[in-house]
């Protein structure tokens, strides 16, 4: 949906022709366009918490970005419309915390002029391209991200895909992991955003979330890139008020299925009635909602936990319970590590995932389940700590085997690795 809202997206990709065709004279050194950008980090040593639909008009100062950090957000996309507003951002950001991730119109009828007014800018986040292409807009938009590298090939190449609850052949592909790895080897950006919001209205969750995290992580793998996720932090037709639990779920489900970054949509209200949206975490009125704190209390914990997440492998993920999600694989014996002898939930069912950082092995348990707590039995042997959402480390029998799991929430485990 976010297409919607992107202040006339169809019309700018119209000028990529006129703006992107030319040749940009190359100042930062030989590019090789025939291979993939590399992704970087826009965020350095924390990891990347980035807020959509965000500051816009007088809600652009120093204070307001202040906020934003302090909510735990460390990028900040706003749909400017001019190459003013980008700059005020930028200069007003600074000393906040967020950095800008930037788009306007002139990011496409100037791509060249554009990136080097900006590349060199600390709070430069990276280059917005669009939102939700179909495969016939790969070709367009593997031009913009070139010309984009020939003026700067250091900063993130930010595009973001469609769910797979849209039709593969509304993308152009056979399946919707055929699009994936097709953005993936034509536009060449070195990473992959998506979105999928799984919590409707009727209470359903729609459980192709995980099998939309099964072919985003399979083939995010296979390329050797990482992927971003989203959570849905803003209710409108037919989503309902952001919860805790559903917050949790969606944001530490992502990182079990390895995201690198994670994303809001939105953080102020969109502003349009066309879909009914309300209790943004900042409200049409610039004030905070109660999913404010909601955002906030999630966020702090993911940063808290960054030396986990930040730069994780998943290795392995299974679920448990009678009713698997689609297109999951069911926790079976010799799948857990041998420093986890028993993984068991009393409802609905767990993620069960298996990260690795470095020399560290983890072990992530998320209850699947946002209305309800489950008991979770985690037997583990001795070496194995307890990582808390404070940052504290445990020896794991510190606490009982069997605890209860809050809504959408999950448990963390770790040792390190022997060889």
């Amino acid at each position: 949906m976010k297409h919607l809202f992107a202040w006339g997206i169809a019309s700018i990709l119209a000028f990529m022709a006129i703006g992107c065709g030319h040749s940009i004279e190359q100042e930062l050194g030989t590019t090789d366009l025939a291979t993939p950008h590399v992704y970087t980090n826009p965020t350095g040593d924390e990891f990347p918490i980035l807020a959509w639909y965000s500051l816009l008009g007088d809600q652009v100062t120093k204070e307001r970005y202040e906020e934003m950090s302090e909510a735990g957000f460390n990028i900040s996309f706003s749909h400017f419309g001019t190459i003013e507003q980008v700059e005020q951002a930028l200069e007003l950001s600074q000393g906040t915390g967020v950095k800008i991730l930037i788009t306007c119109g002139e990011m496409y009828n100037d791509t060249e002029n554009t990136v080097k007014r900006f590349r060199h800018h600390p709070q430069n986040a990276g280059y917005f391209l669009r939102d939700e292409p179909t495969g016939a807009d790969f070709p367009a938009l593997a031009e913009l991200a070139e010309n984009i590298r020939k003026a700067d090939d250091t900063k993130l190449l930010y595009l973001n895909l469609f769910p797979n609850y849209v039709p593969a052949e509304h993308l152009g592909a056979a399946s919707y992991a055929d699009h994936v790895a097709q953005f993936i080897k034509d536009v060449k950006l070195g990473m992959v955003s998506f979105d999928h919001y799984p919590v409707i209205d009727t209470g359903v969750r729609r459980n192709h979330f995980y099998a939309n995290l099964e072919d985003v992580a399979a083939e995010s793998k296979k390329a050797g890139i990482p992927f971003w996720a989203f959570s849905l932090s803003t209710a409108h037709t037919p989503y309902p008020v952001a919860t805790r639990g559903a917050m949790r779920l969606q944001i530490f489900t992502n990182l079990a299925y390895g995201a690198q970054g994670i994303q809001y949509f939105t953080y102020t209200n969109p502003g349009t009635e066309t879909w009914n949206f309300h209790n943004a975490p900042i409200d049409a009125n610039s004030q905070r909602t109660e999913v404010w704190d909601r955002v906030a209390e999630i966020n702090h914990e993911v940063q808290t936990l960054k030396g986990v997440f930040l730069g994780a492998e998943m290795i392995k993920v299974r679920h448990t319970g009678e009713n698997l999600p689609a297109h999951t694989t069911a926790l079976a014996e010799g799948d857990l590590p041998a420093q986890i002898s028993k993984v068991e939930a009393d409802g609905e069912g767990v993620v069960v995932s298996q990260l690795k950082n470095g020399s560290k092995r983890y072990l992530m348990v998320v209850n699947r389940d946002i209305y309800q707590p489950q008991r979770v039995t985690v037997e583990c042997a001795e070496e194995v700590m307890r990582y808390l959402p404070t940052g504290k480390v445990v020896a794991a029998s510190t606490y009982s085997p069997s605890l209860y799991v809050e809504p959408g929430d999950m448990l963390l485990f770790g040792w390190q690795e022997t060889k």
